[in-house]
């Protein structure tokens, strides 16, 4: 579980740790001993171990933290997921709702696209575009689907189907 980079550094230290107790293993073994000289070289003997000790403890947390992570994110990528289905399923349904209103208002198969189109957000030259058109054809298929329905205008419309939804 270590990278490269990682595993080479702790190996690394390991090496100076290891030969740095040689050396001091081979020091104690001498007669004429200097304390000085023993001293700094017991320090480094332990710097080093101390510092491959906690590379270890600091990595493995780090490999606990990423695990957590990991956990975190394949829950929110189900709960995403999961969520994307019911709105698209709700998307359907009012999808089909919007249809049904279309039909109560009895406008034709040309109108209910108009509507459609209007209801998405579309200008009048977008949807003339679309449907190969001229922009003053739509205004005037937009004009008889607002007089079927009874509303004033494009906002009143697309508030008529959007106010129940937001609550």
């Amino acid at each position: 579980m270590f990278h490269s980079k990682e595993l080479f550094i702790i190996a690394l230290l390991l090496i100076v740790a290891v030969l740095h107790t040689y050396g001091f293993a081979l020091d104690i073994q001498k007669a004429d001993r200097n304390i000085l000289h023993m001293s700094v070289d017991a320090m480094v003997v332990l710097i080093s171990f101390v510092g491959v000790g906690y590379l270890l403890w600091e990595n493995q947390r780090k490999r606990r933290e990423i695990d957590t992570l990991s956990q975190q994110l394949n829950h929110s990528h189900t709960r995403i997921s999961d969520l994307h289905q019911k709105l698209q399923q709700a998307g359907k349904g009012y999808l089909e709702l919007i249809h049904q209103q279309l039909d109560e208002w009895e406008l034709s198969p040309t109108e209910k696209e108009i509507a459609l189109l209007l209801l998405k957000g579309l200008s009048f030259e977008e949807i003339a575009s679309i449907r190969n058109t001229k922009e003053k054809t739509v205004r005037q298929q937009a004009i008889a689907v607002y007089r079927k329905s009874g509303l004033n205008g494009r906002h009143e419309f697309a508030g008529w189907f959007f106010e129940d939804f937001l609550g």
